[in-house]
């Protein structure tokens, strides 16, 4: 989740839909929380229907350096285990 929120800013069934696997409720209770320790923000805009977007706040931003680090170390270890 935090990962596709380092490229840009996501509607909420786009995000859903990006991650594979994650059900509605489980998207919405990360983002919850999420949004109560300040790591994502959500923005709602005035529209019918109502247009929401989940964003990393300044928080969230902060912590690009350490995801980036684990994608890196994922994608390897990726690359480890199917030498095997």
């Amino acid at each position: 989740m935090l990962q596709r929120l380092l490229d840009r800013p996501y509607r909420f069934n786009e995000l859903q839909h990006s991650i594979e696997g994650i059900s509605q409720k489980s998207l919405t209770e990360n983002l919850h929380q999420l949004e109560a320790d300040e790591i994502v923000t959500r923005t709602v805009y005035p529209e019918v229907p109502p247009h929401v977007e989940y964003r990393l706040s300044a928080v969230g931003e902060s912590m690009r350096p350490i995801i980036e680090s684990m994608e890196s170390w994922g994608t390897r270890y990726q690359k480890m285990v199917r030498r095997e």
